[in-house]
């Protein structure tokens, strides 16, 4: 595996590929690696001749009070997993690289893309202003520099996946997106970088999230019309567990709508439908959420 940081060697080697035929999968992280991500790896091997794996701590998807300067880099490490993986190049940019004219503190200075106001202004977007338009930004950036053919991207980040769907149909970039099933520890926890930074303490109550998400979509699937009282129960009990709770909704998909409506109808044409979740267990925000088909 070679490790690169510049466009150049980066467009050299992809483009030695494409020129002997082969196919080029994306899977870009922002680093700290762990099971999760190595899935996404698995996944792009499955789908293409050879994986590019991008590390990059993107600060234009970051708030003006969120962890950019203490987001974990721990790029060596990275690397370990990712050659013992089986990735072909890891893409390791400064931000100078990605964004010419960056200064800390000074985002306006850096060209950026918009996302879709009615994906990107909702759940994750309405408490984190601004911060899909970063993530359409850098992945845009990476499909230009990296021209895939695919990108593999985790379904625990469902909104996100939803916006950059949206932003490969609006800009017809040649790239399939493919969504990989959420990876979870033992006891059912959402598998996320920010995991680390729950004390023992709020680990031990973390799966709660996950239990009670898996018992809401049992009780929708059976009672579809009673989905709003359900959430709405779920939400008070998370609640009382001590837990800060900033949605919990039933959407429909790709669309992220909130099925907000309990005597709505089932839809019985097999579209996609998901419950999402986003709470915070101290000092950390957990998110999480489930597919599923109502008929």
């Amino acid at each position: 595996m070679q490790t690169v940081s510049d466009p150049q060697s980066l467009r050299e080697q992809v483009q030695a590929w494409q020129k002997n035929g082969l196919t080029v999968a994306l899977v870009p992280t922002m680093g700290n690696l762990h099971a999760g991500h190595l899935s996404l790896i698995d996944r792009a091997r499955e789908a293409a001749d050879r994986v590019v794996v991008s590390v990059f701590v993107n600060p234009l998807q970051f708030g003006p009070n969120e962890d950019f300067d203490d987001y974990p880099r721990t790029l060596t490490d990275d690397e370990r997993q990712c050659r013992q993986q089986g990735a072909d190049l890891l893409f390791a940019p400064g931000v100078a690289v990605m964004y010419p004219g960056y200064r800390h503190g000074q985002p306006y200075l850096a060209t950026r893309l918009q996302a879709d106001p009615r994906l990107a202004q909702t759940f994750e977007g309405a408490d984190r202003p601004g911060h899909f338009d970063g993530v359409v930004t850098v992945v845009a950036k990476l499909f230009h520099l990296v021209q895939p053919d695919v990108a593999v991207f985790g379904q625990k980040d469902l909104q996100q996946y939803a916006v950059l769907e949206k932003m490969v149909t609006d800009l017809a970039m040649p790239v399939r997106l493919i969504r990989t099933p959420i990876v979870r520890e033992t006891d059912g926890l959402a598998l996320s970088s920010r995991n680390q930074y729950l004390n023992s303490a709020e680990r031990a109550l973390a799966p709660s999230l996950a239990q009670t998400l898996q018992s809401v979509c049992v009780r929708i699937q059976d009672a579809p019309a009673k989905s709003a009282s359900i959430l709405q129960q779920a939400s008070q009990d998370l609640q009382a567990l001590g837990f800060q709770v900033h949605y919990f909704s039933l959407v429909a998909l790709p669309t992220l709508q909130a099925v907000i409506d309990p005597q709505m109808p089932c839809r019985d044409d097999g579209s996609e439908f998901a419950v999402v979740v986003a709470a915070t267990l101290g000092q950390t925000r957990l998110l999480d959420n489930r597919i599923l088909r109502l008929s």
